[in-house]
């Protein structure tokens, strides 16, 4: 969900009345976009989802609450998202592409049986998103090289046993500033504090509660245009997971659910900017921004992490 998204000629961010492209555009961030090589193929024996060929994913209901037999399912495919993180993880350093990132990626999860998820959801280009430095989410994998000093952030999502695991983690390249390494450090600990506040018939407001309740005392903001969402069969279900504190979202947690917790945290502006390629979203202001994911199963007294 897009919320708040800045073009060229639109007000500045900053209340300043000027337009976007004449005040703050032009200090906003490092990040350029590069080279995008064409989309990967995956090979015609492994299961695809239903956006694969039309790149438009059916609208159909799922049921928030999912049975055992689903369940077991997703807890496979968790497993494969995990995996296929931690090995394309190990591989970010100065030097290496984010492309080059994507096709690890890509691979990986053939390796596995399974469909790399973004690829071609609602036409998305490649199958990992990558975001460097100022890119809050959805940044699209191209020439560009990491250097050192970097964070990037690894979207991985497998489509493996008819279900998604989804999840996403930030990494630093080679030697990363202080301030920099905090920011990840506080994020990851916002992951934590809201995956400790999923308890049966709590409700949802719960979850963002208690990541701004973590962020915001250490000078940190956090994004409120992206959100976690219910992940099944479906790749992103109807369930929406703010994680700011949202009073209105009531809805109690049930055992069954299943969904992700991903918070975007900035060192600055919790405001966005959408690239003209209607993907990259980017801090308002510039600043750095860090995000990690899980996808997780409400139990009968607490929470599993499906993507550990």
């Amino acid at each position: 969900m897009r919320r708040i998204a800045l073009r060229s000629n639109e007000p500045c961010w900053c209340g300043s009345g000027r337009k976007y492209k004449r005040c703050h555009k032009a200090s906003a961030g490092s990040v350029r976009p590069g080279r995008i090589s064409p989309p990967r193929l995956v090979p015609p024996g492994i299961a695809r989802p239903d956006y694969a060929d039309s790149g438009v994913p059916a609208d159909r209901p799922e049921s928030l609450v999912k049975p055992p037999e689903m369940i077991a399912r997703m807890r496979r495919a968790g497993r494969a998202g995990a995996e296929v993180l931690a090995e394309v993880g190990a591989a970010v350093a100065p030097g290496v592409t984010t492309d080059e990132l994507d096709a690890l990626a890509h691979e990986a999860c053939v390796r596995r049986g399974g469909y790399p998820s973004p690829l071609n959801y609602n036409g998305f280009p490649k199958s990992l998103c990558t975001s460097v430095n100022e890119v809050i989410c959805h940044g699209i994998p191209d020439d560009r090289a990491l250097v050192d000093g970097d964070i990037v952030n690894l979207d991985v999502t497998i489509y493996i046993d008819g279900v998604h695991g989804d999840s996403n983690a930030t990494f630093p390249v080679g030697r990363v500033d202080p301030a920099s390494q905090r920011l990840i450090r506080v994020t990851r600990e916002c992951l934590d504090r809201g995956i400790d506040a999923v308890r049966p018939g709590r409700p949802i407001c719960d979850i963002g509660r208690a990541i701004e309740g973590h962020a915001a005392p250490r000078g940190f903001g956090v994004v409120r245009a992206f959100v976690g969402h219910a992940v099944g069969e479906r790749f992103h279900g109807d369930l929406q997971i703010p994680h700011y504190h949202d009073p209105s979202r009531t809805e109690p947690m049930r055992p069954g659910m299943t969904f992700t917790i991903e918070p975007m945290i900035t060192m600055g502006s919790w405001r966005h900017i959408l690239w003209d390629d209607g993907w990259t979203a980017v801090t308002a202001d510039g600043s750095r921004t860090a995000q990690f994911e899980h996808t997780v199963l409400v139990t009968d007294d607490g929470v599993e992490v499906l993507t550990q």
